[in-house]
């Protein structure tokens, strides 16, 4: 993820990357170059007339010959407006048909990205990536690439053309150009890296304000508003001295430009005039048209480099979503078999594990569970109990050992087939803020409404949701914030239950809650659990007294296992624990 080099004024190898997405449009691109094109030799024809108007029809009087010149002007001025339609609607065209594509193929990334990733990636920074840094890539179709091949073109006509009508006066026209190519160099060099900033600091502040939205609460519950505030501030001054830092790029570079146009306008009429007066070759009609020559000439150059600029952002814009592209995080999914008729065997061999290398959280893992039995996991937090399970689901991969589900590695199990068989129901039940209907579902087009209010009437939980608000289609908020958490839990389990997983694993899903609702939920995990293999998370050592194994975990390792009633009698720390939460709780 190293940073492009401020120094380069453009970084050809991103832009020839970011053109491969127009490759599919190819034929609207080459289109948009015709008009570019065009537009470059119709711009000078104005001039030329007004020219030859002048001097033809003007200082020798010709009243109906002005009068035709005069409509072909205008006729060359509406041909000239239509053509600069086609071409800025198609270089736009291009630009969001571009992003389109790429935003979809960045998002398909993402979704497919391993969750250590997210775990060290700030969700505002994946979302300026997405969102943001793509919109400057459209800017390199639709406001730099193809108006500089334009302007550039046009450019070189327009000099061809004053070279024509008189190669003097062209001469002592362009005397201020060496300096304006250095002012334009130099700007270009410096806005790129005040655009980085700028671009940084956009990255920053969204990762901070996505953050804190999140945990808005935490700030409210310990009166942190002001300090929070302050940090705020602070970040929020770096993104304004980073924006003011290529406003002054601007404000220096702007009347430089215009002081250089103008001392060329001056020297031309200095030295045309003069020209004039003395009876020389110069016309008075070629000292208006080089004039006109000189505002067409500056202008285009001025725009180049704010065009650069734009192109520049849109390469600063693509380098950070190529970053995101070129992270090679994902779960290698190898596997070519598909588990069928899956029983729930679960077998962990010799299993080491770690989040960062050689900091190992789980050591030497050994167990199995049959089909169809309850295996508990219990223990201390950061114990390593979460993390069986995440390993299980190939969210992250193990470094040595090997995991078994029916005696099949599963690592040899496609990773889609594995986790249709595999359900989670976490502690915090996360709902996006949609249907109940569309949560449960997740847009899976094969469950319809009917059979999910059948399951909903097999575990007991119909009753709860058709007393909402348009029941199956009322809407939760943000994170399911309107509903409680035992609601939550229930549309949780009614999610898992209409895929029918063979195992199933709960983070201590009945926690937490009302008695009611407790019940209710007993009673939908009671008809989940028949016929598959259940692993439990446990923190309250009283709810898994019926698992048929018990697994105690200390620093990554098992250091008792049993039921309920072996371990009792071991008199170990699971016994220890057991006695401590009981006495806790009378």
């Amino acid at each position: 993820m190293a940073a492009t080099k401020t120094g380069e004024i453009l970084d050809y190898k991103l832009l020839k990357r970011v053109l491969q997405f127009a490759d599919p449009y190819r034929f609207r691109m080459w289109l948009t170059a015709i008009f570019a094109i065009l537009l470059a030799f119709l711009a000078p024809l104005r001039p030329l007339l007004i020219n030859y108007a002048l001097d033809s029809y003007v200082l020798i009087p010709n009243l109906e010959m002005l009068f035709q010149i005069t409509i072909l002007m205008i006729t060359i001025l509406a041909v000239e407006a239509i053509v600069q339609f086609y071409y800025i609607y198609y270089a736009a065209w291009i630009g969001q048909h571009v992003i389109q594509d790429l935003r979809g193929k960045i998002y398909k990334h993402i979704v497919s990205l391993k969750l250590s990733f997210f775990d060290k990636t700030p969700i505002g920074t994946v979302v300026t990536r997405t969102i943001s840094d793509i919109e400057t890539i459209a800017a390199i179709f639709s406001e730099g690439l193809l108006i500089i091949i334009a302007e550039m073109l046009k450019i070189v006509v327009i000099l061809m053309v004053m070279l024509y009508t008189d190669v003097k006066l062209t001469i002592v026209s362009l005397t201020t150009i060496p300096l304006l190519l250095i002012a334009t160099l130099w700007f270009k060099r410096s806005i790129k890296s005040a655009f980085q900033q700028v671009r940084t600091q956009v990255s920053e502040m969204n990762a901070f304000i996505q953050e804190h939205i999140v945990g808005m609460n935490i700030v409210q519950i310990f009166v942190r508003e002001y300090a929070e505030y302050q940090k705020f501030k602070t970040i929020n001054k770096s993104h304004q001295d980073a924006h003011i830092r290529s406003i002054l790029y601007y404000s220096i570079f702007f009347p430089v430009v215009e002081i250089l146009s103008a001392s060329s306008i001056g020297l031309i009429i200095w030295w045309g005039g003069s020209a004039i007066l003395s009876g020389n070759e110069v016309t008075f009609g070629e000292l208006v048209a080089f004039i006109l020559y000189i505002h067409m000439l500056f202008r285009p150059i001025r725009q180049l480099a704010d065009r650069f600029n734009i192109l520049q952002m849109g390469i600063v814009g693509s380098e950070r979503v190529f970053r995101i592209l070129d992270a090679d995080q994902k779960i290698e999914d190898k596997g070519k078999s598909v588990l069928e008729n899956v029983k729930g065997e679960i077998c962990f061999q010799d299993v080491f594990f770690a989040y960062n290398k050689n900091q190992w959280v789980l050591k030497n893992i050994n167990f199995e569970i049959q089909a169809g039995k309850t295996l508990a996991l219990v223990g201390e937090t950061g114990a390593g109990k979460t993390s069986v399970t995440n390993v299980l689901n190939r969210f992250y991969d193990i470094q040595k050992g090997a995991i078994y589900v029916d005696d099949k590695s599963i690592k040899e199990v496609k990773i889609s087939s594995l986790r249709e068989q595999i359900a989670f129901v976490p502690q915090e039940v996360f709902l996006f803020s949609d249907t109940i209907f569309n949560n449960i579902t997740l847009y899976d087009e094969h469950i319809s409404i009917f059979q999910l209010k059948e399951a909903a009437k097999e575990i007991g939980i119909d009753d709860f949701i058709s007393s909402l608000p348009g029941g199956y289609h009322y809407t939760v908020g943000e994170r399911g914030v309107t509903l409680s958490t035992g609601q939550r839990q229930l549309i949780a389990f009614l999610r898992v239950y209409v895929r029918n997983p063979k195992i199933l694993i709960l983070d201590e899903a009945t926690s937490s809650i009302d008695t009611e609702t407790e019940q209710l939920l007993q009673i939908a995990l009671e008809k989940i659990a028949v016929n598959r293999t259940l692993i439990v998370i446990a923190h309250r050592l009283s709810t898994i007294r019926n698992a048929n194994k018990i697994l105690l975990f200390k620093d990554g390792k098992i250091l008792e296992h049993g039921s309920h009633k072996e371990l009792m009698l071991q008199k170990g720390i699971y016994q220890k624990m057991y006695s401590t939460q009981q006495f806790g709780e009378n």
